[in-house]
């Protein structure tokens, strides 16, 4: 078991590891689509890379969410054929949110041993996202 103060000093390492590993800059939240971002998530037993749409008018948020939906099996079938939607997803702050998403099961962020797998998945699953997101970005700002 890790203290507060160590599980977030490994947080800081994990990431400043992927960064010096994988030197780029992702798109995250500078998609210039109100409500669309891209996140990098790792916990104690998953890593998970998402495109969420969390649009504070609950109209526009669904606007949005259509069109991803519309293109579900381009993304699915082109880019990411484990891809995941959740029409209705929970954040720990308790904001309701959409989200598509790949996940890769068994890694902790705790585990150095698992590092390396989370890195390179992060990479080609993010790399993946954006390239949809760069062929099809016109329609999801229309």
């Amino acid at each position: 078991m890790f203290s507060k103060e160590e599980s977030k000093q490994l947080r800081q390492d994990f990431w400043i590891a992927f960064g010096k590993s994988f030197p780029r800059k992702w798109i995250l939240y500078n998609t210039k689509i109100k409500g669309l971002t891209f996140r990098f998530h790792f916990d104690l037993q998953k890593a998970m890379v998402s495109m969420d749409v969390d649009h504070p008018d609950l109209e526009r948020r669904i606007a949005l969410w259509e069109k991803l939906i519309s293109l579900k099996s381009i993304l699915k079938d082109d880019f990411l054929p484990e891809i995941e939607y959740e029409d209705y997803f929970i954040l720990d702050n308790g904001k309701e949110i959409s989200r598509t998403y790949v996940e890769l099961k068994k890694v902790s962020i705790h585990s150095k041993s698992t590092w390396q797998e989370t890195m390179v998945f992060f990479n080609e699953n993010m790399s993946l996202f954006e390239q949809f997101f760069e062929v099809y970005q016109d329609i999801l700002r229309s």
